[in-house]
This record gives C-alpha cells, structure tokens and sequence, in this order.
C-alpha cells in the first residue's frame, strides 16, 4: 500500500474506524487518541498493508491491537500507581427516524439501554459484537482482526447475545 491508498482509505473508512474506536473506548478523548495511532500505525506499516485485500478489517486490526496495549499499559500503571480512573458514559447521537415525539423518545431509550448493555459486557465478548453489528463484518473477518479461529468468534456473538437478550429482558421488563 501507498501514501494515496492509504489516503483513500482513510477518506472511505476514517468516519467507521473512529466510530468503532468511540465504542471500543467509551470516551471521546481516548477515541481521538486511538483513532490518531491507528493511522500512524498504519503509516509505520504501510510497506505490510495489502489494499488489494481489505483495507477496513486490516485498519480495525490495527484499532483493535492499539487498545489492547493501550489497556495492558493502564493496567501495569494502576498497579504501580494504585489508582483508579472511570470512564464515562458515551451518549452518541442517533437519527430520529420515527413520526411522533414519543416513537423517538422511546427508540432514543432503548438504543441507550442497548449501547449500555454492550459496554457492559466483557471485551472479549463486546469486541466480537461491535466488529459484527457494528462494522458489518463476516465471522472470518473479525476472527482475522482479533486473530482467533472462526468457531471462538461464532461462540462468543453467541455467548453475547445470550447475555445481553437476558440484561435487556430484565431491562426492559422494568421499565
């Protein structure tokens, strides 16, 4: 890949990757912050990248990898230092795509519930589910970016719709 197929792809999917890091982060600053090294990453390893194959899974890789060491280094540093920090809750906003005031209240409620209950599953759970609902991708696709074979991938969407399907029964049963 070059500096102009790597400029292309950054115009093709720069606004899917930075939504994909918001969700992986849950915090706008540290998805500015991840989305800028995924793409000087990809720069450091332009002479590797393939354009020919597929871009967007090779770019979500890259997202993925970066915050996992992102993580890794927070943990070793909380364990030295000893402190703890929260990440807040991100609000994204979502098209109103319904008639009446009430629908897009109601539809703004659950997709926020929806979006709460996915951050609360575990990362290797929650990773599987952003990259196949979120960025469209087929179970061979997210098993090459989180470098897993095909069957953990299908047993981890499966084990996460089972969880959330649960949450959101209970949620939504409340309510």
């Amino acid at each position: 890949m070059n500096h102009k197929e790597l400029e292309m792809c950054i115009r093709t999917y720069g606004k899917d990757i930075y939504s994909f890091c918001c969700h992986l982060t849950q915090n706008r600053q540290e998805a500015d912050d991840l989305y800028q090294d995924t793409f000087l990453t990809a720069i450091e390893l332009l002479d590797r990248l393939d354009a020919g194959r597929n871009p967007k899974s090779c770019l979500l890789s890259v997202a993925v990898n970066q915050w996992r060491n992102r993580k890794r280094k927070f943990a070793w540093r909380r364990r030295i230092t000893g402190t703890q920090v929260s990440i807040d809750d991100m609000e994204a906003e979502l098209p109103m795509v319904q008639e009446t005031v009430e629908e897009a209240m109601i539809f703004q409620e659950e997709a926020r519930m929806v979006r709460k209950a996915v951050a609360a599953l575990p990362e290797k759970y929650r990773l599987p589910v952003l990259l196949f609902y979120m960025e469209d991708l087929k179970v061979a696709e997210i098993a090459a970016v989180l470098k897993l074979p095909q069957g953990t991938v299908k047993s981890r969407l499966f084990q996460a719709r089972k969880v959330l399907q649960k949450e959101l029964e209970v949620v939504l049963s409340e309510t």
